[in-house]
């Protein structure tokens, strides 16, 4: 029976952890290292930014080996928002892409939700939407309080 490939990478300690492994992974270039933060639980789901939702591993594998065919992805995740239960960690993010010379900007920018699960493997990702953003990411909008006290 082949090895299961997320149970190789050790339990990851916290959603931050995994997170930090998934963009590593990405920036590195390595399609197995971003398959073993996914979860084989259930269906985990992924979409990229313009693309359809790939649901499962097989399906999500895939893609990131497509992704990352051409090399590494140098992406780096900023202004993260965190929210967090017992079990369950949803992060907002800003993904900063960085571009090739030549190109009008020097980077992109990209907004994604991943959401990471306490598994008995450590805390895993079950979904990453992206989506493209524009260079306003760099700055962000909040709603201002409507509390009066």
């Amino acid at each position: 029976m082949p090895e299961n490939p997320l149970a190789a990478s050790g339990p990851l300690s916290s959603a931050e952890a995994a997170e930090a492994a998934f963009y590593e992974a990405l920036q590195a270039g390595d399609a197995a290292a971003v398959m073993r933060v996914w979860s084989d639980d259930d269906e985990p789901m992924c979409i990229h930014p313009g693309g359809a939702r790939l649901v499962g591993t097989a399906a999500i594998r895939a893609s990131f080996e497509q992704l990352l065919g051409g090399g590494a992805l140098p992406i780096v995740p900023e202004r993260v928002l965190r929210t967090v239960t017992m079990g369950c960690a949803v992060h907002n993010v800003v993904e900063r892409v960085s571009l090739p010379a030549g190109a009008p900007a020097a980077f992109a920018c990209v907004l994604a939700t991943n959401v990471y699960l306490r598994t008995p493997q450590g805390w895993r990702l079950v979904l990453h939407h992206a989506s493209p953003g524009t260079l306003d990411e760099a700055g962000e909008r909040r709603a201002q309080s409507e509390r009066l006290h």
